[in-house]
């Protein structure tokens, strides 16, 4: 077969993402926060691209969704600028320093009336930083009487430590890394330990319950025979044997499991650093009469428009500015497009949260226990969608109800046959067997056969290793760590 270059004609179809669509379909699946960052992005990057004030009515030149930018329009008409002696002459400066001072004239102004009260705190005083374990331990070591070299094995074995507050690095490496002996990092370690909180450098679980005990004064108790020697059968609730063994009576093992339960296994909670998310809904539905009403929160999203004076300029006439139209012409486009498709955005998350709770009404109305299964494609088909659109318009997002608030991917569960043939939502399954759960005694825990078995006299159809499943994703204990056979005396 002979190799050679020619020309071929051929007639195709294929989808092409313009710029707009690809825009659209960006704008559509970012959050709440992250649309807000784009929009102040674009406001600093495009010229064109203004924020209209709050309560002014939306401008009739302004271009409208739908609308395509004009290739050309009427020059504007010329309009005299007020000049700056004109600005001064007609400026109250009273107003202005009572509207406008700085922080220095405010509290200049408040010393010499002698109001402590008036104005806000400056930004400054309001920072504050959640102190650190490091921090606390550094602070502990500082006020501790020790040598330099001390002081550095200290802070060397403070920076090291995990997050739970245990120490996992071998005191040999601490000695090789501070050139201090093995006696000095075992002196530093031991003080550390009785830190507050007590327990925290421990190499392991056995070890800081230990120290928390003795910093009680408990080193001698049954509570401290138990961690030292039987904390398996302590965990397996397996009393008999531990007063046996211990030679002690029943209530001085119960006594003394309350008392190791009371302790801390983390020293370091209350000092993790957990990024603190605050989550503002897209969406609230609140029933008004005998209607659910869905409304949009546009609270904190700023109104935009095209800047008129740019779209005047972008319409000009003239040779010698093409270059310069032509840019405003660009950005007068990108900007109407961006306009589009946050409309399109806030119409098509207004529709597809309308169709779910269409679908969820009874959810509303009685709580996660009616939550009904529902998948992306029962939402696409009734307001004729892509699932795509769907998923991603839900992706995200947040809804506020009587019930809480929700993200709008929750509403989307899968199911369970029922007896009567209906499905029921997973979710649902899984609050009943949180509620089975709280109502057991807990000295005869259910186990998961039992409590599928319970479930199909409510007419759902659940195997019991499908109850398991469900109770480890909710953080339930197995029946066997549930079992508390001697509970405290009241």
């Amino acid at each position: 077969m002979a190799l050679g270059l020619r020309q071929e004609q051929r007639l195709a179809q294929q989808l092409v993402m313009t710029p707009q669509l690809q825009q659209a379909i960006k704008l559509l699946q970012l959050s709440r926060i992250e649309l807000e960052e784009m929009i102040s992005q674009e406001l600093q990057e495009n010229p064109t691209l203004e924020e209209s004030p709050v309560g002014e009515q939306q401008d009739s030149q302004q271009p409208k969704p739908e609308e395509e930018l004009p290739e050309k329009m009427a020059p504007p008409e010329p309009v005299r600028e007020p000049s700056a002696a004109d600005r001064i002459g007609t400026l109250d400066w009273q107003e202005y320093l009572d509207t406008h001072s700085n922080s220095l004239h405010g509290s200049l102004t408040a010393e010499a009336a002698g109001d402590e009260d008036e104005g806000p705190p400056s930004w400054e005083n309001t920072l504050t930083k959640k102190t650190s374990l490091e921090d606390h331990l550094v602070w502990q070591l500082r006020l501790s009487r020790l040598t330099e070299r001390e002081e550095k094995i200290g802070l060397y074995i403070i920076g090291n430590l995990q997050e739970n507050g245990y120490l996992a690095l071998p005191l040999e490496e601490v000695c090789q890394a501070t050139g201090g002996t093995l006696d000095e990092a075992e002196g530093v370690l031991k003080k550390i330990q009785f830190f507050d909180p007590p327990g925290v450098a421990a190499r392991d679980l056995r070890e800081c319950l230990l120290i928390q005990l003795e910093n009680l004064g408990l080193s001698a108790s049954v509570a401290a025979r138990i961690v030292s020697d039987h904390l398996a059968q302590l965990e397996g609730k397996r009393y008999e044997k531990l007063a046996h063994e211990l030679g002690v009576s029943m209530d001085e093992v119960i006594t003394a499991s309350h008392l190791i339960a009371s302790l801390e296994p983390r020293p370091a909670r209350g000092f993790e650093e957990e990024e603190i998310r605050t989550i503002i809904p897209d969406v609230s539905v609140e029933k008004i009469d005998d209607e659910y009403l869905v409304s949009l929160n546009d609270e904190g999203l700023p109104r935009l428009r095209v800047s008129s004076l740019y779209r005047r300029m972008a319409g000009q006439a003239g040779k010698e500015e093409e270059e310069a139209r032509q840019y405003l012409q660009e950005k007068v486009r990108a900007a109407t497009w961006l306009i589009k498709s946050i409309h399109q955005r806030q119409q098509t998350l207004y529709r597809v949260t309308q169709s779910i709770f269409k679908f969820q009404r009874d959810f509303l109305e009685k709580g996660v226990s009616q939550l009904r299964p529902m998948v992306l494609k029962d939402v696409a088909q009734d307001i004729g969608m892509h699932e795509s659109t769907v998923s991603r318009a839900t992706a995200n997002k947040y809804v506020h109800t009587s019930h809480g608030l929700f993200e709008l991917k929750y509403f989307f569960q899968s199911g369970l046959k029922s007896g009567n043939g209906e499905d029921v939502a997973s979710e649902s399954v899984k609050d009943k067997i949180r509620g089975i759960v709280s109502s057991e005694d807990p000295r005869r825990p259910y186990s998961d056969q039992y409590i599928a078995r319970l479930l199909t006299q409510e007419a759902i159809g659940i195997a019991r290793r499908t109850v398991a499943k469900y109770r480890e994703a909710m953080g339930i204990l197995p029946s066997s760590k549930r079992r508390q056979p001697y509970l405290r005396k009241q």
